[in-house]
């Protein structure tokens, strides 16, 4: 008997499981592409396939549920992709400061970028005390964080304003590539070694790489 209700129980977890893995898969998708305010709490149940007292079940508010999406988001996005994608392309501060306008250029040439949701929550939500926004804040925050710690790596003198002029190139060239322009991210990289070159970290080898690169564009010009 209790093997039977225990089977039962361990049936009703993963069935409950299930559906607030679809839920969150559902809001996810739709937040990422369109954003929070154009998503109804209707459409993520209809898509999910799941009843609307199972959704409130689990987030009790469509607040809740952007804010797990957030969550997810830096989980998936910023931790799980930019920076496991910057730390595996290159070793050394200087040079994975600028790899990560080598990730976004990638990303902006993507037929599915959807630009960054933590900016987009800042654009659609100007109540500066609403939850979702101020959780938005603190995201963006943790890649400044990501930021920081390359910056004292590279023996930055001010790590905290570098990282502050380095996380607004990268805001802006998200913003640049969501008007149209799939070169923002190499036009942030240049600015960027400008930057790395002012602070005197530079790393030599790509100092090089940039000279030769700008050498071959004026012979062909020639």
């Amino acid at each position: 008997m209790a093997s039977t209700v225990s089977k039962q129980a361990t049936a009703v977890q993963s069935r409950a499981a299930t559906a607030r893995e679809r839920i969150d898969q559902t809001a996810y998708e739709l937040f990422s592409r369109r954003g929070i305010r154009a998503v109804g709490v209707d459409e993520v149940v209809a898509r999910s396939g799941v009843a609307k007292m199972t959704l409130y079940r689990h987030y009790p508010s469509k607040n809740h549920l952007a804010l797990a999406f957030l969550r997810r988001r830096e989980e998936l996005w910023t931790r799980g992709w930019l920076q496991t994608e910057v730390e595996r392309r290159c070793e050394g501060p200087s040079k994975r400061l600028l790899a990560i306008f080598d990730v976004f250029d990638k990303w902006f040439r993507r037929s599915d970028f959807e630009g960054c949701s933590f900016i987009n929550v800042l654009l659609e939500i100007d109540d500066q005390k609403n939850p979702v926004r101020i959780a938005a804040v603190a995201h963006l925050a943790t890649i400044r964080s990501f930021l920081r710690h390359l910056a004292v790596k590279a023996g930055i003198s001010d790590p905290d304003v570098f990282a502050r002029r380095w996380h607004i190139l990268m805001k802006g060239s998200i913003v640049a590539a969501g008007e149209g322009d799939i070169d923002a991210a190499l036009r942030a990289r240049e600015i960027g070694r400008l930057l790395l070159k002012h602070e005197g970290v530079l790393d030599p080898a790509v100092a090089v790489r940039v000279g030769a690169a700008k050498a071959t564009r004026k012979s062909r010009v020639r």
